[in-house]
């Protein structure tokens, strides 16, 4: 029977063994789980500012960590050769939200402040984002999410009250556009207004970053 993921905008509608879009939904009988969760493709220490946020602890590195799958197909993708695949073709390691916390925690020392979800679009995983940055808050430090937007109201409430600062990637300014890039501009406008009155103007910024 299918079943329809109702993450993001595409509402995929999946038959048992099948993947949505993103590269990382699936319906595993008749239920929709997110296959990368905990599945670390990339992890790096990285400055602040190449997330990029500029006004947000200047200054200071964080513990950068993606897995795979996107809900978009950006031709100018710089991380394509792990956004654009699925489960069956990334090679991952899996890191459980409990030991990613812990080494963002162990990093301190070398002036780490948190974790930030970025590489591919963290929101097709959203459940390990949630339950990541919930242990990273109750070590006191603070997290970071770079994301294109394009999501429910539902994935962005259940994420808000854990995050610290946030990068929206606008790809552009015009429908047409989106639709070139299998989004839809409408629900990327909405996500941040909704995130723009629920975060503090210095923790919040949209990154335009359209391009042909």
């Amino acid at each position: 029977m299918k079943e329809t993921c109702t993450v993001c905008m595409h509402r995929c509608r999946l038959k048992p063994g099948q993947f949505g879009r993103c590269g990382a939904r699936k319906n595993v009988n008749g239920m929709i789980v997110c296959e990368n969760y905990g599945r670390i493709t990339a992890l790096a220490l990285d400055p602040i500012e190449k997330k990029p946020l500029s006004m947000f602890y200047p200054g200071s590195v964080i513990l950068s960590v993606g897995s795979f799958g996107c809900n978009l197909h950006c031709p100018f993708c710089q991380n394509h050769d792990i956004s654009m695949k699925n489960a069956d073709e990334a090679e991952t390691v899996f890191l459980a939200p409990e030991k990613l916390a812990l080494k963002a925690s162990e990093l301190r020392a070398r002036g780490n402040i948190g974790v930030a979800y970025t590489y591919n679009e963290p929101l097709t995983g959203y459940e390990y984002v949630r339950d990541a940055a919930k242990i990273v808050k109750q070590y006191g430090m603070k997290n970071v999410l770079v994301t294109n937007g394009a999501f429910s109201e539902a994935v962005e409430e259940s994420l808000l009250p854990y995050i610290d600062a946030m990068n929206v990637d606008l790809k552009g300014i015009r429908e047409d556009y989106y639709r070139k890039l299998g989004g839809d501009l409408g629900t990327v406008q909405n996500f941040i207004k909704k995130s723009g009155r629920q975060m503090s103007c210095g923790t919040c910024r949209t990154d335009r970053s359209r391009r042909k």
